[in-house]
């Protein structure tokens, strides 16, 4: 059964745009290969942390909604343990009203562009 998702993650302040995006590919990546489906994908930029990670004060946040197996995450947080550039992540499984908030947030967002 496929479960909703939503997983954000922090990149350390100091990657290039491509080192950016390329952290990025490799998680979506991660995510595909397993068979999840990716809903959303949000680009927060860089932001001031609430307390110093690794030394750091600012990092670059990024949300990806999707779709996927409960197995899924579990290797999803090996890809994040396992990648350097990323300082701190957090996935949780959005029930069914989230789910529903979640949607409401995209289409409002969609309106906006």
């Amino acid at each position: 059964m496929m479960n909703q998702y939503e997983t954000v993650f922090i990149m350390t302040p100091v990657l290039s745009d491509q080192q950016m995006k390329e952290t990025v590919a490799k998680i979506k990546d991660v995510l595909t290969a397993q068979g999840a489906e990716i809903i959303n994908e949000e680009e927060w930029g860089l932001k001031s942390l609430a307390y110093p990670i690794q030394k750091k004060s600012t990092g670059f946040y990024q949300l990806l909604e999707f779709k996927a197996e409960p197995q899924v995450v579990e290797k999803l947080d090996i890809a994040f343990r396992r990648d350097e550039r990323i300082i701190r992540f957090l996935t949780v499984k959005l029930e069914k009203y989230a789910a529903q908030y979640a949607e409401k947030r995209r289409n409002k967002y969609k309106k906006e562009d």
